[in-house]
This record gives C-alpha cells, structure tokens and sequence, in this order.
C-alpha cells in the first residue's frame, strides 16, 4: 500500500471528526504528527507520560493532545480528550490514509473461486478453490490461499502470508508478510524410536479486527480449532501452536512462544520472548512480563514475571550456585528451627 498526498484539517475540524474539546485557536492547520521534541508548525503532538510534561514548555507543536488534568500546562491550542495516546492514533490515521495502489485482479495471479469486484488481487497471488472472499478485501503479491479458506471483508493480507486451507479470519483482519497461518501443528506419537505424524485435520479462526506481524505462525488444530478472538494484537515472530485459544482483545509482543492446548482469557498480554508451555490456561487479564517462562496455570488476573535479574556474570553465577543450593538450605534452616524450638521447651 502507498501513503495517500498529504492531507491537513483545522483543530476544529479534527475534534469534529474524532471528539474532544478544543481550546485556542480552532482555526490552526494541521498537516502531520510527530513527538513533542520534534514536532514544529503544522505538527500535532500529546502528551501519554508524565516524564515528558517538561518538554511542553520547549515544543514547537501547533496543537497537542493532552488529557483533562494537564489542560492548563500549555499554553497554546490544544484538543482535551481523555486518552491523548489513543487520540494520536486516530489523528495519525486521519492524516495519513493509505492507498492499495492497485485494484481488480492482476492478470498474472491463478484465481480459482468468484471473487467480488471491489477486491484488489496483486500480482502472482493463488488463490484455491471454494475460497470465499468479502468485499473490499486486499490481497498483496504472492500470498496463498488454499481451497475453502474464508478472509472476511476488509481484510488486508500483505505480499507472501499464506493461509492453508479451510482457515477463516473475520472482517478488517491485517496479516503482515512472511506469516503462515493453518500450518500442520507439531503432532506425533511415539512408536519405538519412531515419530508418527498425527493429521492436524482442525483449522484456524481468526476474530474481527485482529492484526498479526510479519513471519508469525499459527498452526491448525490436531482435533479442535486453533482460535484467536476478536481485537487481538501479535506482533512478528510469534509461534501460536496447535488448538490454543487466544482470548479476545490478548496482546502477543515479538518472538513469544505459546504451545500447544493453552487456553487465554480476555485481553491478557505477554511481553516479548516470554514462553508458555503447553495445557495450560491464563486467567483473563493476565499479563506475563518480557523473558518470562510461564509452566504452570495462572487463575488470578495480575502481573506474573519468571526472569532471572539482569548483573554482571560473576555476580549471576554465584547468585545461581546459591539457588541451586536452595533446597539444602531451606533443610537446614527447618533443622535450626527445629533444634531451636526443642531448646526452649527445655528451658
């Protein structure tokens, strides 16, 4: 997709659109968003973190977006809403709508199923039979959707994701290149020094609004289906394995691992590189700390975090010869207990 030209609104216009309350100068153009740091005329900015509250009075911003209780600690004009960070995003959205860049299907892409009119198909895609396809969905070079997939309307799949067959992704679904969603899950039973490979015949289905990154993988269901709810959020180089479930509006940052069978509740969040064994289940609004190796199931919503501090390496590896020594000191200290609470009943 290419960036539209260059678009500008006045401050009114933009609170007109979007909400929030609009104090100074209604009739300042704005044409771009940027920080508070670099931001200089007809930039829009905010303010989400209250270590940058200082820079407000340096910035050279035409407007920023600030919430109720900063209001007063600029001068200039400014729209009041009460979450400036999601406020940005909608005004950076306005500012900046994206074009396909293309539109029908190109004429070197292999389409074996109806495809409606307003769907934009790039070049060298494939697309199966009995694939069902909503409209205004965007199919990027490349990509690969197998027979009887379904991909929702206003899809959005970006030059070479693959969908195997029979997966379903909802509507305004955004999968970003590399990414293969419906691959076989990693099954097989053990026979002697055999591995038997274990049909994944389940599928994957994608919720509404979900957006997954670049080179994630989501494998097919052994038995049941592998399923992301609605409104989640996977960032790149994610692994989500066979008949997980994630639950709706769950955030993945970049190179978690979740194993097969794992159950998650609504809008749980792991930060980047944690890693979570299989069968288990993670309480809705669970959230699991960056590193953190998560090995049993976590029942009461709260921050959970599994990593060993940071220091320098002659420190960690004394630090680590004392807890592999753990279990012989907490033997000693119940035997000190012990000795103790016999002496005091003789005395």
């Amino acid at each position: 997709m290419v960036a539209s030209e260059a678009l500008s609104f006045t401050l009114s216009e933009i609170a007109a659109r979007l909400g929030g309350d609009v104090l100074g100068d209604g009739e300042i153009r704005i044409s771009r968003v940027s920080t508070l740091a670099a931001a200089g005329e007809g930039d829009i900015t905010f303010l989400a973190n209250r270590k940058y509250r200082a820079q407000l009075q340096t910035t050279r911003a035409a407007a920023v977006v600030l919430a109720p209780d900063a209001a007063d600690a600029f001068a200039g004009a400014r729209i009041v809403t009460a979450n400036p960070y999601a406020y940005y995003a909608r005004v950076a959205t306005l500012l900046n709508p994206l074009n396909v860049g293309f539109s029908g299907v190109h004429a070197s892409a292999v389409v074996d199923s109806p495809v409606p009119d307003s769907v934009a198909i790039a070049p060298h895609v494939c697309i199966g039979r009995n694939v069902v396809l909503g409209d205004d969905v965007v199919i990027h070079a490349g990509c690969v959707i197998g027979d009887g997939a379904q991909i929702g309307a206003g899809s959005i799949l970006y030059p070479n994701v693959t969908i195997y067959h029979g997966c379903v992704l909802g509507e305004r679904v955004i999968i970003h290149s590399g990414t293969v969603i419906g691959a076989d899950g990693f099954g097989f039973a053990p026979e002697g020094k055999a591995w038997i490979k274990i049909p994944q015949i389940g599928v994957v289905r994608i919720g509404d609004d979900v957006e997954i990154g670049a080179n994630t993988t989501v494998d097919r269901g052994a038995l049941e289906d592998t399923v992301i709810g609605e409104g989640c959020k996977i960032d790149n180089l994610v692994q989500i394995a066979h008949n997980c479930r994630i639950g709706p509006y769950s955030v993945l940052a970049g190179c978690t691992g979740v194993a097969g069978s794992v159950t998650m509740g609504e809008h749980c969040i792991v930060g980047g590189a944690g890693m979570i064994t299989g069968h288990l289940s993670l309480a809705a609004g669970t959230t699991i700390s960056a590193g953190s190796l998560v090995m049993k199931s976590i029942t009461e919503a709260g921050r959970y975090t599994g990593v060993f501090p940071l220091d320098t390496h002659e420190d960690w590896v004394r630090n680590a010869a004392h807890i592999r020594r753990l279990s012989k000191l907490a033997d000693r200290v119940s035997e000190l207990e012990k000795q103790l609470k016999e002496n005091n009943t003789r005395d």
